[in-house]
């Protein structure tokens, strides 16, 4: 019994190993991995968001709906058809997390004040758990070209980007939104939202770019257009959440050696010397009202309002430990919410705008402390596997290691933006499925890893 589990595990190494050679084109690649066509969103081509708590949806609804339902549908039926479903038990640990806060969301439908849209979106969680699920247990016999996913990620939020500029001139109110104070905001709306996927282009280019794992040129020239589309959508979370994971990036790559660390100092003392250049020729002040997008000091300290939100989910979840009720609770209670001094319409907000407070607010504390825990089992995970000396002697060293380095910027470009946006927590949203695959291709990943360590302790015991 013990020969044939090693000779399995040998075989899976052996894919491994050969496997991530192989290429394949866009539309085959969707075909294989259908889970890829979630981070499409897909596009909603209407202006404003439809109030499911009220009954109101539109055919966008319907199709958004219809296309998740098919994908998680097809991953359901190939687990229930599976011989056997292997996944390695540090995962699975983590998959139970997951599964235990789908179980709160879909408890706290209950005590909704919206009980079939509580109902209606705990589906749609579990949903894209079975197409994660589905994945782990396909890559972990059939791994892909790892780097290739991350490409076609990148491809993906290109033609969403695209789709922004082609809709623009025919209904500029689906992809621009007015700020008062601030201006026209070319955020992508519905479409494609940009404060999400140009910064994804970003990091991914800058990460290919700094390790040579494609032209040069191209990579510049992505990560520019990255760049550019993240400051055209003015948001101060992504540009900061950005700047933490480019950072974080930039800091991996300089570890590689010592060239690479010389430039890394170099480049860190040119960009202070830059900045104090900027700082004396247009003054502190200007370029603070910049970076605060010209707003007034109530709405600075507020963060446009949001800290009047997340002071109303800790008073009423110190009360109402059990949360509000998953994504309609908030929508509903917030509407009846008045305070003095209030610098917004509660009428006109759907969410906590914090997918940490987003969850608190759903099923209460108990669910906060699983999805900070799941998080961070997952953080952890990647990291310990990402580092370089991990690989040495079992594992070609860029077949997992690079793209699971690029994935965890990813991820903590994500928790950093959510600590302004409750998209990552709220299903049917754009931003919540890029989170789910990256998890996805992160626990793929660790999973390839684990079953590398596997094969190499029975190579060692041979």
């Amino acid at each position: 019994m013990d020969q044939a589990v090693q000779s399995t595990d040998a075989e899976r190494y052996e894919a491994l190993r050969v496997e991530p050679s192989r290429r394949r084109s866009f539309l085959r690649f969707l075909g294989r991995y259908p889970i890829f066509f979630l981070a499409f969103g897909p596009p909603l081509l209407r202006s404003g968001a439809i109030d499911a708590t009220r009954g109101r949806i539109d055919f966008w609804s319907v199709f958004q709906v219809c296309l998740i339902a098919s994908i998680a549908l097809r991953a359901i039926y190939r687990l229930a058809s599976a011989e056997s479903i292997l996944i390695p038990r540090q995962i699975r640990s983590i998959l139970r997390f997951a599964l235990f806060l789908g179980l709160l969301f879909l408890a706290s439908a209950a005590y909704s004040p919206s009980r079939r849209v509580s109902l209606a979106y705990s589906v749609a969680y579990f949903l894209t758990f079975a197409c994660i699920v589905e994945f782990i247990v396909d890559v972990y016999w059939t791994p892909p070209n790892w780097l290739q996913c991350l490409f076609h990620l990148r491809f993906i939020a290109l033609l969403l980007l695209a789709l922004d500029f082609i809709v623009l001139p025919f209904d500029s109110k689906l992809v621009l939104e007015y700020m008062e104070g601030s201006g026209l905001h070319f955020g992508g709306g519905t479409v494609g939202p940009v404060p999400l996927i140009c910064p994804m282009i970003a990091i991914i280019s800058a990460y290919t770019f700094l390790h040579s794992l494609e032209s040069k040129s191209r990579s510049a020239f992505f990560l520019l257009v990255g760049l550019a589309g993240t400051l055209v959508a003015q948001s101060r979370g992504c540009e900061l959440a950005l700047l933490l994971s480019l950072s974080i990036l930039t800091l991996g790559w300089a570890k590689t050696g010592k060239r690479s660390g010389y430039i890394f100092i170099s480049g860190l003392l040119a960009s202070v010397l830059l900045f104090a250049v900027f700082m004396g020729a247009f003054g502190g002040g200007r370029i603070w009202n910049a970076f605060n997008k010209g707003q007034s000091t109530e709405s600075i300290e507020t963060a446009s309002g949001r800290t009047e939100m997340w002071q109303f989910v800790l008073d009423y979840c110190l009360k109402h430990p059990q949360g509000m009720g998953y994504v309609a609770g908030f929508r509903m209670f917030f509407r009846e919410y008045r305070a003095t001094g209030l610098t917004l319409d509660p009428t006109h907000i759907g969410n906590a705008h914090n997918s940490h407070l987003q969850v608190l607010a759903d099923a209460g504390w108990l669910a906060l402390v699983i999805y900070l825990i799941l998080l961070t089992r997952i953080v952890r995970m990647a990291w310990r596997f990402a580092n370089r000396r991990f690989y040495l002697g079992f594992v070609p060293d860029g077949v997992l290691r690079e793209p699971l380095e690029c994935l965890l910027c990813m991820l903590i470009f994500c928790l950093g933006l959510g600590m302004s946006s409750a998209g990552f927590s709220v299903p049917l949203q754009v931003a919540f499925y890029w989170q789910n695959i990256i998890v996805a291709l992160i626990l793929g990943i660790s999973a390839n890893v684990i079953l590398a360590c596997r094969a190499r302790s029975v190579d060692s015991a041979n």
